[in-house]
C-alpha cells in the first residue's frame, strides 16, 4: 500500500475514534461534546470544516464523517450501559468523565502562554462561574408542544438555536440548557412517543423541524463566532474554554444526582464508603487515561511534523 493512502485510511481511523468521546459525551448529563473535542484538539478543525463546508465542500465532508461515524459508534454503543451506571453509580460513573476531561487540560492550556491580563482573568472566570451555575438552576415546568401556536413554532426555533450554541461551546450541556428551559422532555417525547410510532405525525414532525433549523441555523452561526475569537483573540478564547471545561465539573456532578432524584439528604442511601473509593479510583484512572492520551498525541504530532519538514528539505535540496 502507498505510503500516502495508508497514512489517508490511518487519519481515518483516528478521527472514527476521536469521534467516539463525542458521542459518548452527549449521553453524560451536563457534559459537552465541544469539550471532548478542545481536549483532544481538534476544535479548531471542527470549527473550520463546519463553517467552510460550502466553500471547501469536499475537505469539510473528509474531516466530519469519520467523526460524525465515530460519535455514532460512541453514543450507540455506549448508551445503555453508560444509562445503567448513571442510574445505579451516577457519582462514580461521572467521576471517570471527569477525571477525563480534566486530564485532557494540557492540550488546551499550551495554547495559553505569557502573563494573564484583566481580560483574561475575566475570560476565565466569568465562564466558569456561568457554567457552574447553571447546574444549580432547577429544571422549568415542562411546556406543552400538543398545542402550538405560531410564537411556539418560534420559541422551538430559539430554543433549537440556544442547543446548537451550547453543543459547540465547550462545557456549556444542550441538554441541560433544554431540561432547564423545559423543552428537553416535551421534544424528546414528541420524537419517542408520537413520531417514530406514527401517531400525530405531522405536527410531531413541525416540532422537529423547528427545532431542527434551529441546530442547523445556530451550528454554524456560533461556529463562526467562536472560529472569529479564535483568530481573533485565541490566547483569551482558550483561557474562556478551560474556564467552561472547569465551570462544568459540578454541573456533571449535579445533573448526574439530579437524573436520578439524589438529593444531599439522600446521599447516604445512594453512597456507601466503598463507592466513594471507587468514584475517586475511576476519577483518577480517568485523568490518567486522558492525560496519557494526549500526551501521546502530543508527541505523534510533533514528529509527523518534523518528518513533513525533513521531506520538504529534502526535496528542496534535491532542486
Amino acid at each position: 500500500m502507498e505510503p500516502q493512502k495508508q497514512k489517508s485510511i490511518l487519519t481515518f481511523l483516528t478521527h472514527i475514534v476521536k469521534g467516539i468521546p463525542i458521542g459518548v459525551a452527549f449521553i453524560i448529563p451536563g457534559f459537552s461534546g465541544g469539550s471532548v473535542a478542545a481536549i483532544l484538539g481538534i476544535y479548531d478543525e471542527l470549527l473550520e470544516a463546519i463553517t467552510g463546508i460550502l466553500k471547501h465542500f469536499g475537505k469539510s465532508l473528509a474531516f466530519l464523517i469519520p467523526i460524525l461515524l465515530g460519535m455514532l459508534i460512541g453514543a450507540g454503543a455506549l448508551l445503555f450501559p453508560l444509562r445503567w451506571g448513571l442510574s445505579r453509580y451516577p457519582i462514580v460513573v461521572a467521576s471517570l468523565f471527569i477525571g477525563l476531561a480534566l486530564g485532557g487540560l494540557p492540550s488546551i492550556t499550551s495554547h495559553i502562554k505569557g502573563k494573564w491580563s484583566a481580560g483574561n482573568v475575566a475570560a476565565f472566570v466569568l465562564p466558569l462561574v456561568i457554567t457552574a451555575a447553571i447546574g444549580f438552576i432547577p429544571a422549568g415546568k415542562e411546556v406543552d408542544l400538543m398545542n402550538v401556536d405560531f410564537i411556539g413554532y418560534v420559541l422551538l426555533f430559539l430554543v433549537g438555536l440556544l442547543g446548537a450554541a451550547a453543543l459547540v461551546v465547550p462545557g456549556i450541556s444542550g441538554s441541560m440548557l433544554l431540561l432547564i428551559l423545559g423543552y428537553y422532555n416535551p421534544i424528546l417525547g414528541m420524537l419517542t412517543d408520537h413520531l417514530l410510532k406514527g401517531d400525530m405525525v405531522f405536527h410531531s414532525l413541525t416540532v422537529i423541524v423547528c427545532v431542527g433549523l434551529g441546530i442547523v441555523v445556530g451550528f454554524f452561526l456560533i461556529s463562526l463566532i467562536m472560529k472569529t475569537l479564535l483568530r481573533k483573540y485565541p490566547k483569551g478564547t482558550y483561557i474562556a474554554i478551560v474556564g467552561f471545561i472547569i465551570g462544568s465539573v459540578p454541573a456533571v456532578y449535579l445533573a448526574s444526582c439530579k437524573d436520578v432524584g439524589m438529593t444531599l439528604a439522600t446521599l447516604g442511601e445512594w453512597m456507601s464508603p466503598l463507592l466513594w473509593v471507587f468514584a475517586a479510583i475511576f476519577l483518577a484512572v480517568g485523568f490518567a487515561a486522558s492525560f496519557c492520551f494526549v500526551k501521546y498525541m502530543a508527541k505523534t504530532e510533533s514528529a509527523d511534523k518534523a518528518d513533513t519538514e525533513a521531506q520538504l528539505e529534502e526535496s528542496e535540496s534535491k532542486e
